[in-house]
């Protein structure tokens, strides 16, 4: 679950966050955009990957992401963030496809 697929490249990162300063988005169910795969790094602590059904909304998938550990957040899929121990560290890298060049098209 922790792996970009073939042709996609790292576009951008946020910043680390903690307990304290994640954004309450992440902890509401949000959709990753639509070509866009969310790796997400926990540093420190343990976090919760909670995956939601998209009509109700109800969490159909529980990941448990421990220190050192990575998870994916597929393009489109409804789904929220869970701090799961006080001393959480993590930070989400986002993938996208690759530009080709003109030349390639």
């Amino acid at each position: 679950m922790s792996f970009t697929p073939k042709g996609y490249t790292h576009c951008e990162s946020t910043q680390v966050y903690t307990c304290e300063n994640v954004p309450k988005i992440l902890l509401e169910p949000h959709y990753t955009k639509m070509g866009v795969y969310e790796q997400i790094h926990v540093l420190c602590g343990v976090l919760k990957y909670l995956g939601c059904n998209s009509h109700t909304q109800v969490t159909d998938k529980e990941v448990v992401i421990k220190a050192n550990e990575t998870a994916m957040a597929h393009p489109n899929y409804l789904h929220r963030l869970e701090p799961a121990s006080d001393d959480l560290k993590f930070e989400i890298r986002f993938y996208s496809l690759e530009e080709r060049s003109n030349t390639d098209k």
